[in-house]
């Protein structure tokens, strides 16, 4: 026993000092109580039940899939599909849902009153632009549109879980809030999962249902920074006022720079200058350009050292252009913050990844990679709050792309390993404690 607890300690220490490295260490064997809880459930003939039921819903869960698919909702204009989602949600008895002043679609499922608070999401929003053709189109048994399996198939598992919690008639000890969020995608900046958090403070554990592979676990949060940098000055016509400072001039200067920067392998750091734009005409000088730059990190740390260093390369860039020319504080540079998720890491050894773990290998999955990513659960594992990502089953690709697919392979899966999740960490009346402690 003091072996183990050796190990777990060591674990955690190895995690503080190196968050990236977690996904390639061994995880630690799946805790006692795990076990226990497991073996409770998997006993139970309600269990066997709802698992069987979900199989057996396989096909609706598809269909839910495809007609949310269809229903468009790019960034920041998730209403339509979250309307369908509030009244799919009260049509499956969870007559209190509702949504909230950020667009979120939020409904609660009461336990006995005594346990911990456990929110089950997945988000409403694609990254695709309005006007997208959406309509899912079939071939070979593969469903291709934009949104398919992200989120597509993650709403299409929540209300699977939720059918199937209602099916087996479960009162759980702890509460489950189902949460529809806006904002994860694009620019969206996690402002759905920001709000919701905001305005609920009593949460204990968190699960985002997010992607299609169930042999992989995300636990870490992949922290990202956006900025537009925008260099501005007095412009000009490109012959009789030749000789000011331009403002793309000193956005090229901008970007030989942050080429050049050199990053951590370990833990894995990111840039990338996405957009450019500026400049009125071939024959101005130009009076305003600017960049958009993507920064990402495993390590909060590693990201704002990344930042701090390519904010002075941006101000080098506009002094250099200034100087050029002899004419200081011509050009201007500002700066504009316009994506912000927190990076963070949880323990290996927690209830929660221990249970999302377990609840894998119970229905004849392998966990193959326990790892970092940018989702939902940013927010709640920077909170300190224990979070995890799982996929809802099957297969895909193309994801972000035009050509995003899906294919419903062993798909129901998915909801099955979520489910035994859910349960062991609530705990069922009369069957199991929760696995998830009150915070």
């Amino acid at each position: 026993m003091k072996r183990r607890q050796l190990v777990a300690a060591c674990a955690v220490a190895l995690l503080a000092q190196f968050p990236a490295a977690w996904a390639q260490t061994a995880p630690l064997p799946i805790n006692a109580p795990t076990e226990a809880a497991f073996g409770k459930l998997g006993a139970h003939a309600a269990v066997k039940q709802a698992l069987d039921f979900i199989k057996a819903e396989d096909e609706r869960t598809l269909k839910d899939q495809i007609e949310l698919t269809e229903i468009p909702a790019p960034p920041f204009k998730e209403s339509v599909r979250a309307a369908e989602y509030l009244k799919r949600l009260k049509a499956l008895g969870l007559a209190d849902a509702r949504i909230d002043a950020e667009g979120n679609v939020i409904a609660v499922r009461k336990g006995t009153g005594r346990g911990p608070v456990l929110v089950v999401s997945a988000h409403l929003d694609t990254v695709f632009p309005e006007g997208t053709d959406v309509k899912v189109k079939v071939k070979d048994n593969r469903y291709s549109a934009p949104g398919i399996y992200d989120d597509g198939r993650g709403l299409a598992s929540l209300l699977t879980v939720v059918r199937a919690l209602d099916q087996g008639k479960f009162k759980t000890v702890g509460d489950i809030v189902f949460v529809g969020t806006v904002g994860e995608e694009e620019l969206g900046d996690l402002r759905g999962v920001k709000a919701f958090f905001r305005d609920n403070k009593n949460i204990d554990g968190f699960i985002s249902f997010d992607g299609v592979d169930i042999s992989r676990i995300v636990n870490q949060a992949t922290g990202s920074r956006r900025w537009r940098i925008i260099y501005t000055g007095p412009g000009g016509h490109s012959f009789s006022a030749f000789g000011l400072p331009s403002a793309t001039h000193a956005l090229g200067r901008a970007i030989a720079k942050i080429s050049e920067v050199r990053t951590v392998e370990n833990p894995k750091t990111t840039f990338t200058v996405g957009t450019l734009k500026g400049g009125t005409s071939v024959n101005a000088i130009a009076a305003e350009a600017e960049l958009g730059l993507d920064m990402r990190s495993n390590s909060a740390a590693e990201l704002k050292k990344l930042e701090d260093q390519i904010m002075v390369l941006a101000r080098e860039a506009a002094d250099e252009e200034n100087k050029r020319w002899g004419k200081p504080d011509t050009i201007k540079v500002d700066f504009k913050l316009v994506g912000d998720r927190p990076a963070g890491a949880s323990s290996p050894d927690s209830p929660m990844l221990h249970a999302a773990r377990k609840g894998i290998v119970a229905v004849g999955g392998e966990v193959k990679s326990i790892m970092a990513s940018s989702t939902d659960s940013n927010l709640p594992i920077s909170l300190g709050i224990p979070a995890v990502t799982l996929g809802s089953g099957g297969v895909g690709g193309g994801s972000h792309g035009p050509g995003e697919w899906y294919s419903p392979v062993n798909a129901w899966l998915g909801p099955q390993s979520q489910l035994l999740t859910i349960l062991s960490l609530v705990g069922v009346e009369g069957v199991t404690e929760p696995l998830l402690p009150k915070r």
